[in-house]
């Protein structure tokens, strides 16, 4: 019985990750990528690395990539678009929504079906099951490769339409990337106060799980219900307002609270200051 094969087209951390994953569980995996000796250590453990892109291309049925932004994609897939017929491409590259079903035309377009996928771990979660990556595309080629989709992470479907996978993980990393600056913000303000990161972890852990304030506020939102019988914007100007001259006092830049103390103000400046925060999903709109 043939070993389970696949095509890993790009090896920057993630693409290292993924094929060291498809190694460890036995597969034969091609790679290619535009600086070949990043693919040493893997070639090592047995991997292949193809002469060209045509040759990878023509390796395997599936072909994961994992590259910087869709421009980066056409760039290769450009060099040899007559070996992609007949090929499932699992571009789980980081681009908009729109790049997302753009790509899926052209590549359905060369004969090949792609699927859309955003990964939800760093390269460090890959190969458990406990990580999971969004996915959307042609059902059917989700569950013809499954096994092979699996072998890096969980895989969480949401639907035919290729934009809904960039959709959601561009929606998640909003988030992560607004939490997580917050974060560092606040432990700026920390160390300028001789509070190391160690000594404040648990409280910062405590205080970023808004598990809580999600599950409260989601049926509001969704209701239109900005009702600010438990928070609202005038009470965050001031707290924020305390936040940005605590920053300033210890010598921090405060221009991180700030932008968001801005937001907070513009939600007042147009009649809801008596609202709740979730008013501000309105205020952000254009």
């Amino acid at each position: 019985m043939s070993r389970p094969s696949v095509t890993v087209v790009g090896l920057g951390p993630m693409g290292q990750a993924m094929a060291a994953a498809y190694l460890d569980r036995g597969y034969e995996v091609t790679l290619w990528n535009r600086t070949p000796s990043r693919a040493d250590a893997l070639v090592a453990r047995g991997a292949r690395l193809a002469a060209s892109i045509e040759a990878a291309l023509r390796a395997n049925e599936l072909v994961v990539m994992s590259l910087t932004d869709y421009e980066a994609v056409y760039a290769i897939l450009r060099q040899a678009p007559q070996a992609l017929s007949g090929r499932t491409v699992a571009n789980l590259t980081s681009d908009t929504p729109a790049q997302a079903r753009e790509a899926a035309a052209w590549l359905a377009g060369h004969g090949a079906v792609q699927i859309t996928g955003g990964v939800q771990t760093p390269p460090p979660g890959i190969g458990s099951a406990d990580a999971a990556t969004y996915y959307s595309g042609p059902a059917e080629a989700v569950e013809r490769h499954r096994a092979a989709l699996e072998v890096l992470t969980s895989v969480d479907y949401l639907g035919e339409d290729p934009g809904l996978a960039a959709l959601y993980y561009q929606i998640g990393i909003d988030m992560f990337w607004t939490g997580l600056v917050g974060y560092l913000h606040g432990q700026a303000v920390a160390l300028a106060n001789g509070i190391s990161a160690e000594r404040f972890l648990e409280h910062a852990v405590k205080t970023l799980d808004f598990k809580y304030f999600l599950e409260f506020y989601a049926p509001r939102i969704d209701a239109g219900n900005h009702e600010g019988d438990v928070d609202n914007l005038g009470m965050a100007v001031a707290s924020l307002s305390h936040v940005v001259r605590t920053a300033e006092d210890s010598g921090v830049d405060p221009s991180v609270p700030a932008a968001i103390l801005e937001l907070f103000r513009r939600g007042v400046e147009s009649g809801r200051g008596r609202d709740s925060l979730t008013s501000l999903t309105e205020v952000v709109k254009r």
